[in-house]
């Protein structure tokens, strides 16, 4: 087995970009604990072969990489910051959820809004307070209302899956919260200009139907 020093030397060392993306990616597969740091300083080193092996890598540790992310976070150029919020976006833990919420509402790049929105539908709930739920749930719709109203035309189409997911989470303890859902799909029903995400607001409108909701 190499050793884990060693391969985060690799990444240290890496002289070429072909050499850091195989680094990464080495480091990525090793899935310890230890790469955590590396993995998130090769976040930033302007080479998307290399920050997609970084974020695979964390989103698999999960999250022992959320706590790090977030703390390094300020300090990043905004190409490091986009790689992080995807990241805690495949996560999923609602610690990250404060910087998905803004990240889906207000990024530049049609890509990170896409993958916060998407996050937003995958947050483990039942890892927060269960008083803190509802309260952070009902933050989760109101963005993903707004963002359903993206002009990216991919960015609604995360948002209707968010929208579905939340939905089927949410229906029991707040059917009201199912009611603006609902109303928001019917809209995209009949409203939204592309055919793809009609075909998706259907098929969406029939899982929630099929899932007893």
């Amino acid at each position: 087995m190499t050793d884990i020093q060693t391969l985060i030397r690799a990444v240290d060392e890496a002289d070429s970009s072909t050499h850091l993306l195989e680094a990464v990616q080495a480091l990525a597969i090793a899935h310890t604990q230890a790469a955590i740091p590396s993995l998130i300083a090769a976040l930033g080193y302007n080479n998307p072969g290399a920050a997609v092996a970084a974020v695979d890598g964390l989103i698999r540790l999960g999250e022992p990489s959320v706590l790090p992310l977030l703390e390094q976070l300020d300090g990043y150029n905004y190409g490091a910051r986009a790689w992080a919020v995807r990241a805690l976006a495949g996560i999923g833990d609602p610690r990250g959820l404060t910087i998905l919420l803004h990240a889906a509402q207000n990024d530049f790049a049609m890509s990170v809004r896409r993958a916060a929105t998407k996050g937003l539908g995958s947050i483990h709930w039942e890892k927060l307070e269960d008083d803190r739920i509802q309260s952070a749930q009902l933050q989760a719709l109101e963005a993903l209302l707004h963002v359903s109203q993206d002009h990216e035309w991919i960015v609604r189409y995360a948002a209707i899956l968010s929208l579905q997911s939340l939905a089927i989470e949410g229906s029991k303890s707040r059917p009201d919260w199912l009611a603006q859902i609902q109303t928001r799909l019917d809209e995209l029903a009949e409203t939204d200009e592309s055919l793809t995400i009609r075909a998706r607001v259907r098929l969406a409108q029939q899982q929630i139907q099929n899932a007893g909701v």
